[in-house]
Order: C-alpha cells, then structure tokens, then sequence
C-alpha cells in the first residue's frame, strides 16, 4: 500500500540578531553577523493536521531578547487551520523555544521521548548550562498534561502515523527527536535543533548549547541518513529556510513557507 503524500509548512515567528561566535562551540574567526530565525511547523494530509513544536510565547521571549513577530498558534488560521482542534503535536524537545506555547492545544495529545521528560525533571536542572534553555513553569506544565493522560512518551524510533516517523537524537538535549515526513518530493526530515543551521551539519560543528557533543555529530549522520538527499534537510533555525523555499501564498511572504516542495537553486 503507498504512503500518504503531506503537505508541510513552516512558520516564522520571532527572529533575533547574533553574532558567528554564539553558534559554534569554540567560537568562530570571523565576528560577523548571524541572525536567528524561530519556527513551528504544519504537517497536513491524508485527513490529518500535526502540529511540530509550539514556539514561545512573547512575554518569555521579550525576557530573553528575542523579537516575537507574531503567534505562530493564531497564525495557523492564514492555512483555515483552527490550532484549538488539534488532535497531535510532536515536541522535538523542551527548550523553551520549542514548547512554550503548549497551552494553545487544548485538545491536542504531545508526542515526546521519554528520555526529554526524564532530563528537564531529572539532576543535571540544576546547572544553569543546562536548565537556561528551559523554563520551568513549562516543564510543570507539561507534567500536568501527562497527569492528564494528554503526554505520550516514546523511546527511539516510532510512527505517528503512515508517512510521519520520529526518532530520538539527543545531543542538543538528552531527548531530541527528529521528524520524518513523507512528500511529494520524497523523505524531508525536520531537523529542529539537531543542526541549528545548514552551517551545522554540512561543517561538522556544533551549536553552543548542548547536552552531549558527540551525540550532536552523530545526529547528523542519522538526519542523512533519513532525508532524501540534502536538498530534503530542513535545519531548526536558518533564516537560509524562508530564502529557499517559497511563500504558501503571496499574501504569506516571509511568514509561511512550504517545505514539501523543492528549494530554490541559489
């Protein structure tokens, strides 16, 4: 039987201005600019509409600098998207900027490793190199929701449904996961923060926040290994996305962008 071909879009919800230096591990030589984009993504098909990370929400990331250009939740509308009808949505990880805006579902059931949950509520939360990223009124959120019985946890490699598959990473955190999604145009792997930007996995170097750097390079063997081809790797946050693949209507220039068909030849 074929696999269900979906549809999958990416939202631009918030940006911030950095440096090179901030998003290699031992630096970089040269001090220019390196902007920040910040996205959720929309994989829909086959009668289902599966939401991928949540974003932040604008008070938390006005705390930590980060300019909040529009919810990415209410956004969805612009696809006849209602985000309060939501059946699914995978978290790729608990960083603040991945799950903050979880209270947006209220009838949505949260895909996680189980090895994330263990991490944000576990020892090393103690340590500001770790715990910075997250906040923690999110993870008591979470737990909340998995008293709910609204959490379901898995562990590696598993099926959401025909066409999407997760599996666990780590590196970045101790639960990472990727998404897999069949398309038109074939396997596209949503990276999220397993390669921050194209940079990342294409160099060989690591992003400055992490959990187990070896487990970062590793990473990216297993997101090629999963895609396509390279043109099929959607890295977490290069603002390179929104540059390569085109608006999901020219009303939505720069603020959705469809990821299921294939970029554009720079």
């Amino acid at each position: 039987m074929a696999l269900p071909t979906y549809e999958i879009f990416a939202i631009r919800y918030a940006e911030r201005n950095a440096k090179r230096a901030e998003h290699f591990i031992g630096g970089d030589p040269h001090d220019a600019p390196m902007p920040m984009d910040y996205f959720t993504w929309i994989v829909r098909g086959a009668g289902r509409t599966i939401a991928v990370d949540t974003g932040f929400t604008e008070p938390v990331g006005t705390r930590r600098g980060r300019k909040h250009l529009r919810d990415p939740a209410e956004t969805m509308a612009r696809l006849d998207i209602d985000h309060r009808e939501l059946s699914d949505v995978i978290l790729t990880h608990m960083h603040y900027d991945h799950v903050g805006g979880w209270a947006s579902y209220p009838k949505a059931r949260f895909h996680l490793q189980e090895k994330e949950m263990q991490f944000v509520t576990g020892r090393h939360m103690r340590y500001p190199v770790f715990g910075h990223s997250f906040e923690p009124d999110e993870v008591v959120g979470l737990v909340r929701l998995n008293f709910q019985g609204r959490v379901a946890f898995h562990n590696g490699e598993d099926e959401i449904a025909p066409g999407i598959t997760i599996h666990h990473v780590g590196g970045h955190t101790a639960g990472l996961q990727i998404v897999r999604v069949h398309t038109a145009r074939g396997w596209v792997v949503l990276a999220s923060d397993s390669s921050h930007y194209f940079e990342h996995i294409r160099s060989n170097r690591v992003f400055t926040v992490a959990y187990h750097i070896g487990d970062m390079i590793d990473a990216y063997r297993t997101v090629e290994r999963l895609a396509e081809s390279s043109d099929h790797i959607i890295p977490g946050h290069d603002p390179m996305v929104m540059k390569l693949y085109p608006a999901a209507a020219s009303a939505l220039e720069n603020v959705i962008i469809r990821l299921d068909v294939a970029p554009k030849k720079l």
